[in-house]
């Protein structure tokens, strides 16, 4: 059985873009839940914002993209064209929300004392204090940029910030853009006390800025009136890497970060109070051509700043943390290593502390029968205690081989940087196979026991990263499986030496064997219920779009298998496009729900998969990732058991329908579980019981 048998009967899918939208719109259903704390309702708006930020940077890009180059006789690009102008209109009505929602979240903020105010609004007191703080702080940081009539501008904007766009009138109009300078004045000024203490007043940085703009040109311009709205451009971010043989990969990269820069804009978003002939000025300045979308907002913009929106107020104000559970496995041992040989560890983040992990690269560093380290890094915090510690291993003589993949989507300069400093410390580095990304999550290490290599393997489901390890949730599987273990040594061997064969009779490997691997587990699944047995598939995963998956799928609804379905973002599966066996569901809550599992029922004996790959074509055929079986029991059940919790899910959890509507599951008369709560409550408990079991 293969996916010709299904392919031609499925034609029902959403457009990942749309889909990917309605994921967003349920980030921004968090900020308006009032049941979450009001700071973190604002931060929602952040989350929100710098989510569009990158839809409009990656995904509308690539619809623009396709629209330009299909311009050409006889060229078929209606699709694109009616796609982009759906988008446009789902984001138009988004905005609104949005704006309506920030609104209300001021409002509820004035109820606790804490008040967002414009200058205008403000006492003789706190205008002298914020002049003064003007003058003292800002305005060294202004940099204006006088606009000409015949220039483009819009390659001047760094599309990470926020601008002013700036009207100067006399009997003629003259314009001027700067910078918004967050990056090195906070943007959310708090001003002092001057009724009782508990009435806590913030001021925006851009309001601050457009209040004294006259300070900024009144002595080199005379002028009858001056205005200013902010704006913020997005642009294209793909870039172009030339294939100069004599040219270095890390300068290639470089190059292609600089070509970012002045890549084409395919988003502006403006005040809607701007006037209709400023409106007319700026986008001729920018060039804003047909097919960028131009969008009315509210007064700010750039609201990814709002993700760190302090609290000034009481802690309720705030999600209470929850403290990093331990490992007992872990703990039981003085050396990580004689914990592995153990048992197999899995760790849960951010429920379980992320030191674990760290402290197995740590001891490897300088334990004496350590030989070898290698690891593959995709994303790793800007002060990575990782990194660290790989130097320290080479300085103690390891064998330390670090892949670094110089592609991560807008982390390149930052593992550019890292490669370097690698490499002077004597690390062995590696760049993966320039037609993949390298996108798996693996630490191998070998060490000498008894005259004898036994390679110890981390195989994750999210990135080295210290500081996302504690807002992702992640698996992570530590094991001396010797399968398991040293196939995942051969992928850094596959990733050095792409050319040769391998073998993989436990992982997953993409693009060699996952593909096929994930089909025929889903037709053995099918031939279960043609034999009379049940039949189950369930899934986590962030995006689900491969259209031959999503086939198989149907494929497989078709014929009786019962599919469950927990997905974060895209999804092209439409869950009545077959009939009722597939159900979908999406959660958004405090934590970003992050790692890939495959639960297969194999007539009652579940196959149980973690992986780094999500079901699109691009994760299945054109990068490398893993994915692990998990083999222990104890495990296999945790895993499960997760997944339930989250199916019973009554707070957080979405119906992902033909509408994408958005509603919340029913609760009924059912317990009213919260299951990222709940799967803390169920690990504590786990751990607190694992030296009885």
């Amino acid at each position: 059985m293969n996916a010709s048998h299904s392919s031609s009967q499925a034609v029902n899918y959403f457009a990942k873009e749309l889909s990917w939208l309605s994921f967003n719109e349920r980030v921004l259903q968090e900020a308006k839940d009032k049941s979450n704390p009001i700071i973190e309702r604002m931060r929602f708006l952040g989350i929100y914002s710098n989510n569009m930020d990158e839809f409009f940077r990656v995904r509308v890009a690539d619809v623009k993209r396709r629209i330009l180059l299909n311009k050409i006789p006889d060229a078929n690009f209606e699709e694109d064209e009616i796609l982009l102008h759906q988008i446009q209109s789902k984001v138009l009505q988004l905005g609104k929300k949005f704006n309506q929602i920030h609104k209300d979240i001021l409002n509820d903020l004035n109820e606790h004392n804490i008040h967002v105010e414009q200058p205008e609004e403000l006492s003789e007191f706190h205008l002298s204090w914020l002049k003064k703080f003007f003058h003292d702080n800002v305005l060294q940081h202004i940099l204006p940029i006088l606009l000409s009539e015949k220039k483009d501008y819009s390659d001047q904007i760094n599309d990470t910030m926020t601008y002013l766009f700036v009207e100067m009138t006399n009997q003629k109009s003259h314009y001027a853009m700067m910078e918004v300078p967050t990056d090195r004045v906070s943007r959310f000024v708090i001003l002092p006390p001057e009724k009782t203490r508990r009435h806590k007043t913030i001021v925006m940085l851009d309001d601050i800025i457009a209040y004294f703009i006259r300070d900024v040109f009144s002595s080199f311009f005379s002028f009858d009136d001056i205005q200013c709205y902010a704006i913020k451009l997005t642009r294209d971010a793909e870039y172009n890497l030339d294939d100069e043989l004599e040219e270095g990969l890390l300068d290639k990269m470089s190059k292609g970060l600089k070509q970012r820069i002045s890549a084409e804009p395919v988003r502006l978003v403006y005040d809607e109070s701007m006037p209709a002939e400023m409106l007319k000025v700026m986008k001729k300045r920018l060039n804003i051509s047909q097919h960028d979308a131009l969008i009315p907002g509210g007064r700010y913009r750039n609201f990814r700043d709002f993700i760190a929106f302090p609290n000034v107020g009481r802690q309720y104000l705030e999600n209470k943390p929850l403290p990093a559970l331990q490992s007992t496995a872990f703990n039981n041992h003085s050396s990580v290593f004689d914990a592995i040989s153990k048992q197999d560890i899995l760790l849960y983040y951010p429920y379980h502390t992320f030191n674990h992990l760290l402290e197995f690269v740590r001891q490897a560093a300088f334990d004496p029968d350590v030989t070898q380290i290698k690891v593959n890094i995709y994303r790793v915090a800007s002060q990575s205690r990782l990194v660290s510690t790989l130097i320290n291993a080479a300085k103690n003589g390891k064998h330390v081989t670090v892949m670094v993949e110089l592609k991560a989507r807008f982390d390149e300069q930052n593992n550019i940087e890292w490669a370097k400093t690698l490499s002077n410390a004597g690390v062995k580095v590696i760049f993966g196979i320039p037609a993949l990304k390298v996108h798996s999550k693996l630490c191998v290490i070998h060490r000498k026991e008894k005259n004898n290599i036994v390679k110890y393997a981390h195989i994750g489901t999210g990135n080295f990263h210290e500081k996302t390890a504690k807002i992702y949730t992640d698996f992570s599987l530590f094991t001396r499986h010797e399968g398991i273990s040293e196939e995942c040594d051969s992928v850094f061997r596959f990733i050095e030496s792409s050319y040769k064969p391998f073998q993989f009779d436990h992982l997953m490997l993409s693009p060699v064997n996952a593909r096929q691997t994930i089909m025929s587990l889903i037709d053995a699944e099918i031939t279960n219920v043609e034999h009379g047995k049940a039949g189950k598939i369930t899934l986590k995963i962030n995006n689900l779009v491969d259209k031959e998956l999503v086939d198989h799928l149907y494929f497989a609804a078709r014929r009786g298998v019962k599919i469950r379905i927990i997905v974060r973002g895209m999804c092209s599966l439409v869950p009545s496009a077959v009939n009722d066996n597939i159900r979908i569901i999406s959660i958004v809550d405090r934590f970003l729900e992050h790692p890939r599992v495959m639960v297969f029922h194999n007539n009652g004996e579940e196959k149980v998969y973690i992986s780094s790959a999500d079901w699109m074509t691009r994760n299945l055929d054109h990068r490398v990732e893993v994915a692990t079986p998990i083999y222990d029991e104890k495990l296999k059940q945790l895993i499960i058991d997760i997944l339930e919790l989250q199916f019973k899910d009554r707070s957080k959890a979405r119906i992902i329908d033909s509408e994408q509507k958005n509603s919340y599951v029913r609760r009924g008369n059912r317990k009213k579980i919260r299951s990222q709560i709940a799967i803390y409550d169920h690990l504590k408990k786990w751990e607190s019981n694992y030296n009885n079991e």
